[in-house]
C-alpha cells in the first residue's frame, strides 16, 4: 500500500469541507475522485500532500506520516499537477527540470537530465521541449505539467482535473498513458475528475464525494444508478458499451 488516509477533516474557517475521510490507494492503482462542483474534490486532493493542512486525521505515504516529513521530502514522494498552473517565459525543458528540484542542491546532474528526458519521451513531448511555455496551448501546457510531475519520480501523482483543457482525442490519449505508466511502475495516481465515463474507462478505483463526505469508495461496482442519484441528484442508467460501463442520463 502506498497511500493511507484516516479520519481526514478540513475546515475553511468554521466551514467544514472534508469530513472524516478514510481510504487507501495501492501501488499500480489509479483512483478517480468524483462528485458535484463544490463537493470538496480539489480540497481533498490538496490535503493529501499538505498544500492544505487538515485539522484532523493522518496521511501516510509508504507508511510514513507526512506531518513528520519536510516539504522537500514530500515533493520526492508526491507529484502535484494543478488544474491551472502558472505560465512563465521559460523553455519547456527547463520548466520540466523544476520537477527535479527536490533532488539537486546547486545544479542539475546527469541523472536529473536523464529523468527529464525519460519523462518527455513517455508522453511524446519531444517537439515541445525547446519551445517557450507561454507559447503553448492550454492543453499542451497541461501535458507539460504532467511531465514535470513524472520527472519528480514520485510514488504518488496527484492530478486536479488533468483532462479539463484537452480535446476528446487527447483526453483519451493522456488517460491511457497515465494508466499505462501507473500499471507498469511502482506508483499510484489520484485525480479529481468531472467526466464519470472517462473515469470508468481508465481508473481502477472510484471515490464518490458528497458534501465533504465519502459516499462510496471501491471498484466499478460502486458506480450504480442509486449512488449517482445520491451524489449527483440525477437519474441515470448504467449500461455497457464496447466492454466498458457507461453512465447515461435518463
Amino acid at each position: 500500500m502506498i497511500l493511507r488516509i484516516q479520519g481526514l477533516e478540513f475546515r475553511y474557517k468554521n466551514v467544514s469541507v472534508i469530513k472524516d475521510a478514510s481510504f487507501d490507494v495501492e501501488e499500480g492503482e489509479v483512483l478517480a475522485i468524483l462528485g458535484r462542483n463544490g463537493a470538496g474534490k480539489t480540497t481533498l486532493l490538496k490535503c493529501l500532500n499538505h498544500i492544505l493542512t487538515p485539522q484532523k486525521g493522518t496521511v501516510q505515504v509508504d507508511g510514513i506520516d507526512i506531518r513528520t516529513m519536510r516539504p522537500v521530502h514530500i515533493a520526492r514522494k508526491m507529484g502535484w499537477v494543478p488544474q491551472h498552473g502558472e505560465i512563465s517565459r521559460m523553455k519547456v525543458y527547463d520548466l520540466i527540470m523544476l520537477g527535479r528540484k527536490p533532488y539537486f542542491r546547486w545544479e542539475p546532474t546527469k541523472e536529473d537530465h536523464r529523468k527529464v528526458e525519460e519523462a518527455i519521451t513517455l508522453l511524446g513531448l519531444e517537439d515541445l521541449s525547446l519551445r517557450y511555455a507561454d507559447e503553448l496551448s492550454g492543453g499542451e501546457f497541461q501535458m507539460v505539467q504532467i511531465v514535470r510531475a513524472l520527472a519528480q519520480d514520485p510514488r504518488v501523482i496527484l492530478l486536479d482535473e488533468p483532462t479539463s483543457s484537452l480535446d476528446i482525442r487527447n483526453q483519451h490519449r493522456l488517460m491511457a498513458k497515465i494508466r499505462q505508466i501507473i500499471h507498469n511502475s511502482p506508483r499510484a495516481a489520484v485525480m479529481t475528475m468531472h467526466d464519470i465515463n472517462l473515469a470508468l474507462r481508465y481508473a481502477d478505483k472510484f471515490l464518490l464525494l458528497k458534501d465533504g463526505y465519502i459516499s462510496a469508495v471501491g471498484d466499478r461496482s460502486v458506480i450504480t444508478p442509486e449512488k449517482i442519484q445520491e451524489v449527483y441528484d440525477m437519474q441515470v442508467r448504467v449500461v455497457e458499451a464496447g466492454g466498458y460501463p457507461l453512465v447515461v442520463p435518463i
